[in-house]
């Protein structure tokens, strides 16, 4: 059972319970004492905010809806597990082979190395940046402001500076208009 036999396989999973197969799946595999013949099962994803009524919130989007990874050594216990045994689960991405007795069977494709790569290569990148802002506002957009000394004041966004989280809206301050810089998270789409 060396770490060389181990490869990477995709399974396929209910789309939107794809953590839960892979829960149901490691405590399965811990049940069974499969431990041994299991590195990692992962569900590739990454953290991203958005912008909701002038609050940041975090949310996770998988990178492969449907679909979580295993590294394993595959036996015949375990293919059954994971095809008969775990909920919002369905098998493997398989590929039709004929065997010498001229049946055809479905057999599980593992991943070739330079798309595990290019994963958990994806997955590390992930993990070490901060996750991304998803923006909702276009220029042109109305706005109000929410917070900050500016509250209450209306304007329009004229700029969108992603990469610093902030935008520059046009405000009417004393009959003047006024080009504020403001954070996503100060102001609300009107």
């Amino acid at each position: 059972m060396s770490e060389s036999n181990k490869k990477w396989y995709v399974l396929r999973a209910a789309g939107g319970k794809e953590k839960k197969a892979k829960e149901y799946l490691e405590k399965e595999i811990e049940r069974c004492g499969l431990q041994n013949l299991v590195s990692q099962v992962l569900v590739p994803s990454e953290k991203v905010y958005k912008i909701v009524g002038g609050q940041r919130k975090s949310q996770e989007r998988l990178f492969y809806p449907g679909y979580v990874l295993i590294e394993a050594e595959l036996t015949g216990e375990l293919q059954y597990i994971i095809r008969n045994e775990v909920p919002h689960m369905s098998g493997f991405l398989t590929e039709k082979r004929v065997t010498e007795k001229g049946i055809e069977e479905k057999v599980p494709v593992p991943l070739r190395d330079s798309e595990v790569k290019r994963i958990l290569g994806e997955q590390d990148e992930v993990a070490v940046s901060n996750g991304e802002t998803v923006v909702d506002y276009a220029v042109g957009d109305p706005v109000k402001i929410t917070d900050g000394p500016f509250n209450g004041f209306d304007g329009t966004v004229e700029e969108i500076v992603e990469d610093r989280s902030k935008l520059k809206v046009m405000v009417m301050i004393f009959g003047r208009k006024t080009l504020l810089e403001l954070n996503f998270t100060q102001v609300t789409k009107e």
